[in-house]
């Protein structure tokens, strides 16, 4: 079905006109969610071997960090997936049709704009949500697009990722592509990537699509430069997670008696990051009312980042009913981007 930006009505370019933000995180959500956080840290740091979820590296600085190894030379990830979306975002455009974007965690947008202007090229009219729990980071990101899209339409949720996808409404185009890019499907553990293909299977409609990006396994000579760069920046993002529960919960983790570590395990095809303690050492968390002890080398796991099997993927996602139709990688088979398909 083509449906074209003209047809899409006199669509006012005034910014308060095409941009919508829903906020789904309401007073008692915040607060299970606060005390959920607090039970994970106390568990995590209580348990052996220790841990953090990755998700207290994204403080303000930590955001700003991680937008730095984007741009690193060591971090192949970015720029290999900005590339075959290059590549593909046209035949993408044209496999789906008129479609609604959902995309889960938006960052900078720059790969969200290779698609929008794939779609804008075969004049599809433009909607787009996006989903991510900062406020501020969706209106900014949202603020930047509609300037530069003049018909295009931005619903923003702030929410989690789980929350949203159970409340998606139907679309008001032909069809829907929930776009999962950026290789963040490796941050979940087998288990929770199943949860997370169930979610996904649930949200769409049959014959909806579902975008996804995934790092590829390789030899640990590519991988680990990727996540110890020669200028730290990943060893400061990986420090600043202490920063971010010292101001989060009023603790005094001393950075300097901390340093970075991550290596890829190659059992488990996994990247893992970790803070290793230097010295034998207390630290408290006082709105925790938490005190840990950490011995001289002990390490606290803060990240794993999956690396993935093609064919193994491929049918897991099958499994849940979510049908791979076209499946694209670079050159150097470094990085995959799969457009799957639910048939029921």
């Amino acid at each position: 079905m083509s449906i074209s930006n003209n047809a899409s009505g006199n669509l006012s370019t005034n910014l308060e006109n095409r941009l919508q933000i829903e906020h789904l995180l309401n007073a008692a959500t915040l607060s299970a969610s606060a005390l959920t956080e607090k039970s994970d840290v106390i568990a995590g740091l209580t348990q052996t071997p220790k841990s953090i979820q990755a998700r207290y590296f994204y403080d303000d600085y930590g955001s700003q960090l991680f937008e730095q190894i984007c741009e690193l030379p060591e971090y192949y990830l970015t720029r290999t997936e900005t590339a075959i979306l290059q590549e593909c975002a046209i035949a993408i455009s044209q496999l789906t049709g008129a479609c609604e974007l959902v995309e889960l965690g938006s960052g900078s947008s720059t790969k969200t704009r290779i698609l929008l202007d794939a779609y804008n090229q075969l004049d599809y009219p433009l909607h787009y949500q996006s989903i991510d729990v900062s406020a501020g980071i969706l209106e900014s990101s949202a603020k930047a697009l509609l300037a530069d899209y003049p018909y295009l339409q931005v619903h923003a949720l702030v929410s989690t990722y789980e929350l949203a996808l159970k409340q998606l409404k139907p679309s008001p185009l032909p069809n829907r592509v929930i776009c999962f890019i950026g290789s963040s499907l490796g941050n979940l553990n087998p288990q929770e990537c199943q949860s997370f293909f169930a979610q996904i299977t649930k949200a769409l409609q049959p014959g909806e699509y579902f975008l996804l990006g995934i790092d590829l396994h390789k030899s640990k000579d590519v991988l680990e430069p990727a996540y110890n760069d020669s200028q730290g920046v990943t060893a400061a993002f990986n420090l600043n997670m202490l920063n971010h529960l010292n101001q989060r919960f009023d603790g005094n983790f001393d950075l300097t008696q901390f340093e970075h570590l991550a290596f890829y395990n190659e059992t488990e095809r996994q990247i893992e990051m970790h803070l290793r303690s230097v010295c034998s050492q207390t630290v408290r968390l006082n709105a925790l009312d938490l005190t840990i002890d950490l011995a001289s080398d002990e390490t606290i796991l803060t990240e794993i980042s999956r690396k993935f099997d093609l064919n193994t993927i491929e049918q897991e996602l099958q499994a849940q009913g979510l049908n791979p139709t076209h499946v694209w990688t670079d050159a150097n088979q470094k990085f995959g981007v799969l457009l799957c398909r639910l048939l029921h």
